[in-house]
């Protein structure tokens, strides 16, 4: 696959996948050799590591949506930059009960594509403003 292949594909997951929650559409997307990276740390998850991602993180935000902000891409690795907006309806982030607050979060990812899927995805997020948005953090001596 060329490199546009490539950056089309993540861009084609995040809507079709992680924007709908269609996940019948994973294993199009997904190897099922599929690694996520934290803090320097390879977890091999597979497509059922990937689906609980998803299923968790919709279930905390319903209304989940990614908007694709800019891609670059070289060689097999695909950088996406996201806006990703919802609301803290569902299941308890950080142990935190829904509290009906939007959120608007700022990431890029990192993701690796072999033979048409992708196998290996990492990144970084601010979770700083949301987590002060739904109030699970407080700021000494800020009023809001």
């Amino acid at each position: 696959m060329s490199i546009d292949d490539n950056k089309r594909l993540v861009r084609r997951y995040l809507e079709e996948v992680v924007n709908s929650g269609n996940l019948d559409a994973l294993p199009q997307f997904i190897s099922p050799d599929y690694v996520e990276v934290h803090n320097n740390t390879r977890h091999a998850v597979g497509l059922e590591g990937a689906k609980q991602h998803i299923l968790g993180v919709r279930e905390t935000y319903p209304d989940l949506h990614l908007t694709v902000d800019q891609q670059i891409a070289e060689g097999e690795w695909v950088v996406t930059r996201v806006t990703v907006r919802g609301t803290h309806r569902g299941g308890a982030w950080l142990e935190m009960a829904p509290t009906g607050k939007p959120v608007e979060i700022t990431a890029v990812n990192m993701d690796r594509v072999v033979d048409g899927r992708i196998v290996e995805h990492g990144g970084a997020a601010n979770l700083l403003e949301p987590l002060l948005a739904i109030g699970a953090i407080q700021v000494v001596g800020l009023t809001r």
